[in-house]
């Protein structure tokens, strides 16, 4: 889909029509809900007004976008919150509520993008990826040696034993396991606490 995105100054018009099918103006073509989402990820600007009467309905498509992700199983806005968002309609706060919000969700996508730059600025690619999976490999092993200690999880393993080690060749586990992962814990939380700090 060859739509323009936001940045470029242009807004791409959509228009409803009576069959309730919407038409992009940009690509000539018609579109639905999920094509409208995937636009809003992609961080395209779109409007959309009815063909008829040229209303804006922008705010209705989008609530209709959301009600279809919740029903489709994507939940992501908490009961409590559409309870306590429901009971602000008719209320004092409801002119001060949208910016409130608007500021909110800004302020939480840039934290997001400050720590998906930090990670990446400290490992060069996702969030987390290879600390924490070095980290679980290197607990589970832990874990294995501490359970061979104790002779009622042997059994965890065929015969007993690490598979095609002979029982007397078994490395021995480590003279104090727990302590080991509790200084492998406290490694991890410092590195976390530098990259939180920009550093």
């Amino acid at each position: 889909m060859a739509d323009k995105k936001a940045g470029t100054g242009e807004t791409v018009v959509i228009k409803k029509y009576a069959n309730r099918r919407l038409y992009n103006t940009a690509t000539s073509a018609y579109v639905t809900l999920e094509d409208l989402a995937k636009m809003v990820r992609e961080g395209t600007e779109f409007v959309v007004f009815d063909a008829k009467t040229n209303d804006d309905l922008t705010r209705q498509i989008l609530t209709q976008i959301i009600f279809e992700e919740e029903s489709r199983g994507e939940a992501l806005l908490p009961v409590q919150f559409l309870r306590q968002l429901i009971g602000f309609y008719g209320g004092q706060m409801q002119g001060v509520l949208p910016s409130y919000l608007e500021m909110s969700l800004d302020s939480f996508s840039r934290q997001q993008e400050q720590m998906r730059g930090q990670f990446s600025k400290a490992f060069g690619a996702a969030p987390g990826a290879g600390i924490l999976d070095e980290a679980v490999k290197r607990n589970m092993a832990m874990f294995t040696d501490a359970m061979k200690m104790w002779p009622g999880f042997n059994a965890l393993t065929p015969g007993g034993q690490t598979p095609g080690a002979a029982p007397e060749n078994r490395p021995a586990p480590a003279a104090d396991p727990l302590a080991e992962m509790r200084r492998q814990m406290d490694e991890m939380r410092s590195q976390l606490d530098k990259l939180s700090k920009g550093g």
